[in-house]
């Protein structure tokens, strides 16, 4: 479909009245899927200010596909890409893999291979840290493309209006089978985390949402969604509850039957910081959960 806009406004508008039958889910599917074109550009943004003349086109999905580039024209990094636009990038992070380099200056890190992405098609582009997973947890980080997105989505982390979920294999049965898990962490010199009492200088709060999914005779399947972002948090509040996390030896577990922490960060809610649209993103869980 082809359509020339009469008058000012914004795209999801115009979609809206192409498509009057349309959910708007259905719509932003359209954009995310780089079905939309405003003279013959991709756009994805909901809010895109479109003027009076403007020319835009609605692709099928299969024409769309026939506009991706295939296989071979895109950069040699090894990277899970989930979703792109002009401001975010949301990539599925492997285990084992370090989020952004520490004082020993690593070269391969998730951070790094973000940037080689993007510097495939500009060599000026660039990508800055949001936030972080343990090195030995796998799943959904998003970088920002600006300062500006990357200040805005910080300020979200900060403020706790970012839904951050997660699956972890545990040993054992939680009791009760859902709850929540308060407490106070606390790193040492030597980055090792420690439970302190709520009073002490150096403790920081945390706090932990859980509930089962499914349990089989050694092992269930728990669900988690966090409030605050320590380090190592669903590690300590799973030893908490006398159920580790299978394959972290660190904090009691016996099992290691995967060779790694059983930690998968599975989706991530907050609000797009250049429409203050709010977004969904999910990393597939994988083998072995």
């Amino acid at each position: 479909m082809k359509h020339t806009q009469d008058d000012a406004g914004d795209l999801l508008t115009t979609l809206r009245l192409l498509y009057p039958t349309s959910s708007t889910t259905t719509l932003r599917k359209m954009l995310t899927q780089g079905r939309v074109l405003v003279n013959d550009t991709v756009v994805h943004r909901a809010k895109h200010v479109l003027e009076k003349g403007d020319e835009i086109e609605v692709l099928q999905r299969q024409r769309a596909e026939e506009r991706t580039p295939s296989p071979a024209s895109k950069p040699p990094v090894e990277l899970d890409v989930l979703f792109e636009d002009a401001t975010l990038l949301v990539v599925n992070k492997p285990h084992q893999l370090l989020s952004v380099a520490t004082d020993r200056l690593e070269h391969d890190t998730l951070h790094s291979r973000c940037v080689e992405y993007l510097q495939w098609s500009d060599e000026k582009a660039w990508c800055y840290i949001v936030h972080r997973l343990d090195k030995a947890t796998s799943g959904i980080m998003v970088m920002a493309k600006s300062k500006q997105a990357k200040n805005d989505l910080q300020e979200q982390f900060q403020d706790r209006n970012v839904h951050r979920t997660y699956r972890a294999v545990v040993e054992g049965r939680p009791e009760p089978v859902s709850g929540t898990v308060r407490s106070w962490l606390m790193e040492d010199k030597h980055l090792n985390i420690k439970a302190v009492n709520k009073n002490h200088p150096q403790g920081k709060e945390a706090i932990s949402h859980y509930h089962v999914l499914e349990s089989k005779d050694e092992t269930s399947l728990v669900e988690v969604s966090i409030e605050t972002g320590r380090r190592h948090q669903i590690r300590m509040a799973m030893q908490h509850l006398g159920t580790p996390v299978v394959g972290d030896e660190r904090h009691g577990a016996a099992t290691n039957p995967h060779k790694r922490i059983m930690l998968h960060a599975s989706s991530l809610e907050f609000l797009h910081p250049e429409t203050d649209d709010p977004v969904r993103f999910e990393a597939p869980t994988p083998r072995g959960f």
